[in-house]
């Protein structure tokens, strides 16, 4: 009888810490060769430009609202240049003296716009609340009552009008938008055809025609002594031109939902309607919330392009502030800084909302 010869099983390797930065940056940067090769090289970059950036930017930089120190050799940004001229970039050519009246309307829609994000404020009172606030926006920045001085819409500017313009046009293109991807799906021929011709006509010219006809062609066509304000004709632009992009953004989330679903909804006697509020759109508002964020941030900066009707907002402001000045002119390029900053704060901003929203969309789908 032959004695078992006992053979220990070799020791496996210590499992790999797949969690914390160090297994990070062994994921991310040094994975292969290649991987490591592009890290090296990016960081070298980096390190090459980073440190002059932050020299000329912040180390270098004059923060003194004087342009004679910002002309002395080896001085890096003039930020002194925002110092000096910073309301006249915030507020565009509103009086002075008045400024803080868009100050105020301008706290006040920034608050409805993040309280309205908020779940807490979901409640029916929540169009009332809009209501409400644009009401007292339009009362502090037009006045004429109350004891306010009237400053005609000509005059408003800078970020309160970014703000108005982009907030307006998109709480008003929605339903628009959602109305025309549900006709362009419609079996009726005329509504079909009308929402089409609607979308490629608005789709196949840039929105600086679009503003253009509706500031300059549109009160061609109205009878003789009709006179509709110029901010209302170009917000009535930019909602048609958002409605347009986002009914198609909305309608790639219609063609997503299975048509069994909506076969089923018709087999227990719901109409149509309450199958698209109860079934189809909540599906596919969820599925495009993307799409939508993206739109909504397009939207907010193409608000820059209603300078070429004389309308002066963040950006034109800032033009309009340097420009006639020839002492701060040469310093444009930190003015461009500043309001970038701006833009990148609230399109950042929304970005990261969206993803919230995807993550509260998706926790059906984790159940």
């Amino acid at each position: 009888m032959n004695a078992t010869i006992f053979q220990p099983i070799p020791a496996r390797p210590a499992p790999v810490n797949t969690e914390g930065p160090v297994a990070w940056v062994k994921a991310n940067l040094l994975g292969d060769w290649k991987t490591t090769l592009s890290t090296l090289l990016i960081g070298a970059i980096l390190l090459w430009y980073v440190p002059q950036i932050l020299n000329w930017a912040l180390f270098s930089a004059s923060w003194r609202p004087n342009y004679d120190a910002c002309r002395v050799d080896g001085v890096g940004a003039c930020w002194g240049v925002v110092a000096e001229k910073y309301r006249l970039i915030i507020f565009g050519r509103y009086p002075f003296e008045e400024q803080w009246r868009p100050l105020v309307a301008t706290l006040l829609l920034t608050s409805l716009l993040v309280a309205s994000c908020v779940r807490m404020f979901w409640k029916p009172w929540l169009p009332l609340l809009w209501l409400g606030v644009l009401a007292i926006f339009f009362v502090l920045m037009y006045g004429k009552i109350l004891g306010l001085t009237q400053v005609d819409t000509d005059r408003w500017g800078g970020l309160p009008l970014t703000i108005l313009l982009a907030s307006l046009s998109l709480v008003l293109c929605f339903p628009i938008a959602l109305l025309v991807a549900l006709g362009r799906r419609s079996k009726l021929p005329a509504i079909r055809s009308f929402c089409t011709i609607y979308v490629e006509l608005i789709r196949g010219v840039p929105l600086i025609s679009v503003l253009f006809m509706a500031s300059f062609m549109f009160p061609l066509f109205m009878p003789q002594g009709t006179q509709i304000d110029v901010l209302l004709r170009v917000l009535v632009g930019i909602t048609l031109f958002a409605a347009a992009y986002m009914a198609e953004v909305i309608r790639g989330g219609l063609q997503a939902i299975p048509k069994g679903q909506v076969e089923a909804a018709a087999t227990l006697g719901l109409s149509y309607w309450q199958t698209q509020r109860m079934i189809v759109l909540p599906q596919a508002l969820a599925m495009v919330v993307p799409g939508i964020m993206n739109n909504f941030i397009s939207t907010f900066k193409d608000t820059s392009l209603v300078t070429i009707v004389s309308l002066y907002e963040l950006t034109g402001a800032m033009k309009l502030a340097l420009n006639s000045d020839a002492n701060w002119r040469p310093f444009i390029m930190e003015g461009y800084f500043f309001i970038a900053l701006i833009y990148f704060v609230f399109c950042f901003s929304m970005s990261r909302y969206s993803h919230w929203v995807e993550k509260q969309v998706n926790k059906s789908k984790l159940r």
